[in-house]
């Protein structure tokens, strides 16, 4: 989940052009994909796309308005939840990009998907696709942006592609290289549009603080987009196997492409990406030959057992893209689960329209409904989907071999304190050996980002990180 705060963004700021690049020879070319069982509709209504190349407009003209979520109680439970077309491309691999002596070829778009080589080519996880400079960074102070599309995997063992964003601190490296933090962000909706790299703020603002406090303090940054997530296919939301593969292959992404970055790296997310975080730290042995120093896990998605009827019961309409979110994602990788079957004509209609929003879109579609009418399912229908949620999502099933940090908000209305205090029990319970706890009275889901931060770096440097000697806590901006 994103943040829950009102506001709106100032505007962009301009970045250079991408450097030209020549496409490998042996690239293939074919037509994107589109949004699984929902593509061939929406891409009829949406009509042909022209293919283009990124660059700075791409990211920084992509505006996002914030609207005020509602809050939900804990009674009722929540919010959790290239080379192809066209073939050639523009943009450039870093100097010394490793993948077979070949610099990777440039990210290029169709509409808001980005382009992938049909079939892909076999590769292991974390092998870089393509990937774009931006140059310096305004919005989050980077010495360097980069747009990243590289191999992953899904929960089922299935190659895919998956994109992000890779973020470089100014000054020299020190001795050793820079550490690295894997960033997992919150929910922005399954639209492709709502791919946080397509954003200069990453997403919402206080994602693009949280970014550049990291960088201040020394970090590298690589954050990734999930899998269907502005890539072809659909977003498997809060499918935790395909959120923690798709946070740990960015980071052997980003030393493919950086190969001078240390070995260590650390797993942080919020909400949506909380969840990813706890997944890829049992995940993190992927990335070989790097060190993996722990998770961090700031109001981590969970209990999503309780998602639906808690929505139901809940009466707000409003809640409902969370639910209807979840509901997709279990469906593109469940071959059990038959969406539209599940909602009938009239809530799949629904269903569709809030799927091509992002989170802050409107959503008028739910104004002129129900949770009942959206959410259609039997008493039993809900306790089989629940199950099947929980058992592809819940971060809190299995033990968590790294040191791992949980941060809660007070006064968090999307994520209730008591569920991140039992994700807490329960992972120690099933033998994690270093669970520890920050809670923060009076924070919300969004401010706590800011109010953590020190105690965030803290932890990081505690376990092979940076020092967090003079961090001062920032006040999370709106939008």
């Amino acid at each position: 989940m994103g943040g829950s705060l009102p506001g709106g963004r100032g505007p962009p700021e301009p970045r250079p052009r991408p450097e030209p690049v020549t496409r490998p020879a042996d690239a293939s070319c074919g037509p994107p994909g589109r949004m699984g069982r929902w593509g061939r509709a929406i891409a009829q209504a949406e009509g042909a796309r022209a293919v283009r190349t990124t660059s700075p407009g791409d990211i920084s003209d992509r505006r996002r308005t914030r609207r005020r979520r509602p809050a939900w109680p804990l009674a009722a439970a929540t919010a959790l939840a290239l080379a192809a077309a066209a073939c050639s491309a523009d943009g450039s691999g870093p100097a010394g990009a490793a993948d077979a002596g070949e610099r990777p070829a440039g990210v290029r778009l169709d509409g808001h998907t980005y382009q992938v080589p049909q079939p892909l080519p076999p590769a292991p996880p974390g092998t870089p696709i393509a990937a774009t400079r931006h140059g310096p960074d305004p919005r989050t102070g980077a010495a360097e942006r980069w747009t990243v599309l590289h191999h992953s995997s899904d929960a089922h063992g299935r190659d895919i592609a998956v994109s992000g964003t890779l973020l470089v601190p100014r000054g020299a490296p020190p001795p050793g290289g820079r550490p690295v933090v894997a960033w997992a962000h919150g929910t922005t909706g399954i639209a492709d549009a709502c791919a946080p790299s397509q954003a200069a703020n990453l997403g919402f603002d206080v994602y693009a603080q949280e970014a550049g406090a990291f960088l201040r303090a020394g970090y590298a940054v690589v954050a990734t987009d999930y899998p269907g997530l502005g890539t072809p296919g659909p977003h498997t939301y809060l499918v935790g196997p395909d959120e923690g593969n798709a946070v740990v292959d960015s980071v052997t992404a980003a030393h493919r492409l950086l190969p001078d970055l240390a070995p260590t790296w650390f797993a942080v997310g919020h909400s949506q990406g909380g969840q990813a975080a706890l997944f890829a730290a049992r995940a993190a042995d992927r990335a070989a030959g790097t060190r993996f120093g722990g998770a961090v896990a700031v109001a981590p998605a969970s209990h999503l057992d309780a998602m639906l009827p808690g929505v139901i019961a809940a009466h707000q309409p409003g809640s409902l893209a969370f639910a209807l979110y979840s509901l997709a994602g279990l469906n593109a990788t469940d071959p059990g689960v038959d969406l539209a079957r599940l909602l009938g004509p009239s809530a799949t209609r629904t269903a569709r329209q809030v799927f091509e929003e992002c989170l802050t879109a409107p959503h008028p579609a739910l104004a002129r409904t129900t949770t009942e009418a959206a959410l259609p399912l039997d008493r039993a229908q809900l306790a089989v989907v629940g199950g099947k949620m929980a058992a592809y999502g819940n971060p809190d099933r299995s033990a968590v071999r790294a040191p791992v940090l949980l941060v809660q908000g007070g006064a968090d209305q999307d994520v209730p304190a008591a569920w991140t205090a039992q994700v807490a029990w329960n992972l120690r319970a099933l033998g994690s050996p270093s669970v520890t706890e920050r809670a923060y009275a009076g924070a919300g889901h969004d401010d706590v980002l800011g109010r953590s931060f020190c105690d965030v770096l803290a932890f990081l440097g505690a376990h092979g990180g940076t020092s967090a000697k003079g961090c001062v806590p920032f006040r999370a901006e709106t939008g």
